[in-house]
């Protein structure tokens, strides 16, 4: 089994995981490529394997690799998007963030995580993407994105309007500091935050959640991800902020937006001792009672 790892940056109180995680991947007889960042942050704690290679890029571990290992939070694995794209890598989400929808596996989990991947105890949850078409490259090849497409104010002063279209017919004019689209994975994150709801992860679902709107009765709306939604934006400002997860570009009223769900998924892994439902109870403390 060779197994890609990936990580933004690492906190000093995790060195000693991150010791543990090449320790026990070493004692699994895992092969191991390491994304070069993350290695030049970590080599000092790591014991010196021969079977480890690193890699700078996506290219360099499609069709090479197993399965990538996201270590961080849920911000982590949106990150591993841009490097696994189409390719189908599985990816599983190690914790070392706080909150961890995405990234489901804790860190004193990480031999039952490893021994379950070799013994095939475990469910590829094929995630779906949400694909932007603009008359603008505004984000290269990678104009997907798996929790959603944010259109916001560029500054902290007026709203601006987003007006709305689905399948060419007129929505609503939102009047707003912004507009989310999520996909389902995504209905756990932003959106949740500005009040939509939570799908469950097969929906076939998109969520528009508009950000503080001006008129109170505006409410999320869930519409199919078969739907083509269209979005104009205006407003005082010139310039607004379109952003793809956790990449971000600036737009002006010229650029016109276009989201569809995207043809590919990605693929999470989900070990067999845990599902959504059981997340969401967890994460959201949902049935516990904090007055006792």
């Amino acid at each position: 089994m060779k197994v890609a790892l990936y990580a933004r940056q690492v906190s000093p109180q995790h060195l000693d995981f991150i010791a543990n995680l090449f320790a026990e991947l070493h004692r699994y007889d895992c092969k191991i490529i390491v994304y070069q960042p993350f290695y030049n942050l970590v080599k000092h704690v790591i014991p010196d394997l021969k079977n480890l290679e690193l890699f700078n890029s996506g290219s360099e571990i499609h069709q090479k690799v197993d399965f990538l290992f996201s270590i961080g939070g849920d911000g982590t694995i949106l990150d591993t998007l841009t490097l696994v794209q189409n390719s189908s890598i599985p990816v599983l989400g190690i914790n070392t963030g706080r909150l961890g929808f995405l990234s489901s596996v804790a860190t004193d989990q990480i031999s039952f995580a490893i021994d379950s991947l070799k013994k095939g105890y475990f469910t590829l949850d094929k995630r779906s993407l949400l694909r932007l078409e603009s008359n603008r490259n505004l984000f290269g090849d990678v104009n997907y994105a798996l929790n959603e497409l944010t259109i916001h104010k560029k500054d902290s002063s007026s709203m601006i309007i987003i007006n709305t279209f689905l399948n060419g017919e007129y929505l609503n004019s939102y009047w707003a500091d912004g507009l989310i689209i999520a996909t389902p994975t995504g209905s756990t994150g932003y959106s949740l935050s500005c009040g939509g709801p939570i799908i469950t992860p097969i929906s076939d679902s998109f969520v528009i959640t508009p950000i503080a709107p001006h008129n109170l009765n505006v409410r999320p709306i869930v519409v199919s991800d078969k739907t083509v939604i269209s979005l104009e934006v205006e407003g005082r400002s010139q310039y607004f902020l379109a952003s793809l997860d956790s990449r971000s570009v600036t737009i002006d009223s010229t650029v016109s937006l276009a989201v569809r769900k995207e043809d590919f998924t990605m693929n999470l892994v989900r070990l067999d001792n845990n599902d959504f439902l059981q997340t969401i109870r967890k994460k959201l403390s949902w049935g516990l009672d904090t007055r006792n």
